[in-house]
């Protein structure tokens, strides 16, 4: 998945505060897609439509279920780990005339080192959906180890909570090849001792375990 303005081929609005609000409505419309004019709309069954997202992308996982940013109230805790372009745009209460709307189609979401400093308690209120957490024992990228923590204490509902020991945030990228690690060491150099082709074996194998008990069984 692309977002335009926020990708590496195409970074133009990456310091911009509409890249946050807007992922939600690119993934609405991804689903739309998928479900009718994609080449495999006729194998997928509109009732259960599952969501992985990791970092921007479990914020944005969250918004989908029925999360309610809180930006004004967040702003100086966000500031510390965002840009200025984005800060100042925050300060000045610029935000995008969009509001992130929930999407019903979404019955089940994975989410992991979610970038949520704005999800505060009030806002995840909303949430009634199957949510499994994942957290990073350390973080970084701007995001805190206290953000998974303040989430799986806020969240409504039941829920899993997993904490990677001996992890850092990149971690939830897929093992990278030996000219990706050359070319970005910071997304593929773990702490020593970990392994993490070992991880994502079990990551993939507790991810799928969960949508299929939340997407597949009766």
């Amino acid at each position: 998945m692309n977002h335009p303005g926020d990708t590496v081929r195409d970074p133009n609005l990456k310091g911009d505060f509409s890249v946050v609000v807007e992922r939600p409505i690119d993934i609405k419309r991804l689903i739309d897609f998928m479900l009718a004019a994609s080449p495999a709309a006729s194998h997928i069954d509109p009732k259960h439509v599952g969501f992985f997202g990791f970092s921007r992308g479990g914020y944005t996982g969250l918004v989908l279920v029925g999360a309610t940013p809180d930006w004004g109230a967040a702003a100086l805790d966000l500031c510390q780990d965002l840009s200025p372009d984005i800060c100042g745009q925050l300060r000045r209460a610029q935000y995008p005339a969009v509001t992130p709307t929930r999407d019903p189609r979404i019955k089940a979401v994975a989410v992991a080192d979610p970038l949520a400093i704005v999800l505060t308690r009030q806002g995840l209120q909303g949430v009634t959906t199957s949510i499994q957490l994942w957290a990073s024992e350390r973080g970084g990228d701007g995001v805190s180890p206290d953000i998974a923590v303040a989430l799986d204490r806020d969240l409504p509902q039941p829920h899993e909570f997993h904490v990677v020991p001996n992890s850092a945030h990149f971690v939830f990228l897929t093992p990278c090849s030996p000219a990706l690690a050359e070319i970005w060491p910071e997304l593929c150099t773990d702490a020593p001792g970990f392994d993490r082709a070992a991880f994502h074996k079990q990551l993939n194998s507790e991810m799928l375990a969960f949508f299929r008990k939340h997407l597949v069984q009766p």
